[in-house]
């Protein structure tokens, strides 16, 4: 009795003596993603900083054009469709590589990035259009405070195009390891964030900001 009382003393000590829980540190499939949350949250707090920036410039036009005359509401819709309609698909690649289902991962990965690109190439389109026209992030405030807002999400939908095909060369040539699928599951929740950012923009910049 004696003995059975140290036995299980020395087992619940052993395994209270981590300081992480009853039975030691959690799994990678459960640490990997909270640790990616976190990562997703500072970015938050860093477009938080710029929504700020920007709605304190957005009437400091110096001037220069203010939004009614810049933005055009139709070709950012497009923009928008295209973007919020690659984030489901996105989600169906997640199912399917749950599933082990390489072909339909494959083309549902495919058309995220293909659609992710149209979203970035209109986008450029945009600054381009308006860099001709002399309205520049030098021009003014404002300029600035637009260019920096809605170019740090390019640049964020950028890397999540470059970090896509590696997904996709990863999971060709190795399988669906559960590695690679915890790298693919932090790859869903970093493209559905950046489109909730954007529905944050695509509202205050080009809604609001356009209203008569």
């Amino acid at each position: 009795m004696t003995t059975e009382a140290a036995t299980i003393g020395l087992t619940h000590g052993g395994s209270e003596d981590t300081g992480l829980g009853h039975r030691g540190p959690e799994s990678k499939s459960i640490v990997v993603p909270y640790g990616f949350w976190l990562f997703i949250l500072s970015d938050m707090v860093l477009f938080s900083a710029l929504f700020a920036t920007y709605a304190t410039l957005v009437h400091a036009t110096d001037g220069g054009p203010t939004t009614n005359q810049l933005f055009d509401r139709n070709l950012v819709a497009i923009e928008t469709i295209a973007l919020l309609v690659s984030s489901f698909i996105c989600g169906l690649a997640i199912i399917t590589a749950k599933r082990s289902n390489m072909l339909w991962t494959q083309v549902w990965l495919l058309l995220t990035g293909l659609l992710g690109a149209v979203f970035l190439a209109i986008e450029l389109y945009e600054f381009a259009k308006m860099i001709g026209e002399g309205a520049g992030p030098q021009r003014s405030a404002f300029l600035s405070a637009f260019f920096t807002l809605v170019g740090c999400h390019g640049a964020h939908v950028t890397a999540g195009l470059l970090w896509l095909g590696t997904m996709m060369a990863q999971i060709w040539a190795k399988g669906f390891r559960q590695h690679i699928l915890r790298r693919l599951l932090c790859f869903s929740i970093f493209w559905h964030a950046l489109d909730i950012i954007w529905v944050a923009i695509f509202t205050i910049v080009y809604l609001i900001g356009t209203l008569p």
